[in-house]
């Protein structure tokens, strides 16, 4: 997914919709990726489903360039002062996704229950994903 998200969504049989380059990347414990489309609302919308309205919002999309960490802030994101912010703008070309870290307390999770925990808004960057609270 990481070297050609394109062909990534093709072999699952997921249609990676119109935008000639998906580009995955993904958020590690020292850089966290955030999607915006500053001109419209370019979004993955056959991959991700259709997008919030927050998203195509005038305020989000000025914001998450001038006021990363103050938009992510309002979705109750802290990044640590070490990792590095990086905001991502989608166009008409090229679509973005991020790759959410993988939550502390999920290593005996299976692929699919971690697919469970996997967000439209954290493949924005705007959430983080959490391990279930055992029981």
């Amino acid at each position: 997914m990481l070297a050609d998200a394109r062909s990534a969504a093709l072999e699952l049989g997921l249609d990676p919709g119109p935008s000639p380059i998906v580009v995955a990347l993904e958020n590690t414990e020292t850089v966290h990726h955030m999607v915006v489309c500053t001109l419209c609302s370019c979004y993955p919308r056959v991959l991700l489903g259709p997008p919030p309205d927050w998203y195509k919002s005038l305020p989000y999309r000025s914001r998450a360039v001038s006021d990363p960490h103050g938009v992510l802030a309002e979705f109750g994101v802290e990044l640590d002062d070490d990792v590095e912010l990086r905001v991502l703008d989608s166009t008409a070309d090229v679509r973005y996704l991020v790759l959410p870290r993988r939550p502390a307390g999920s290593e005996d999770l299976s692929e699919a229950e971690l697919a469970e925990l996997v967000t439209r808004d954290s493949m924005i960057g705007v959430a983080q994903v959490v391990a279930p609270t055992p029981v």
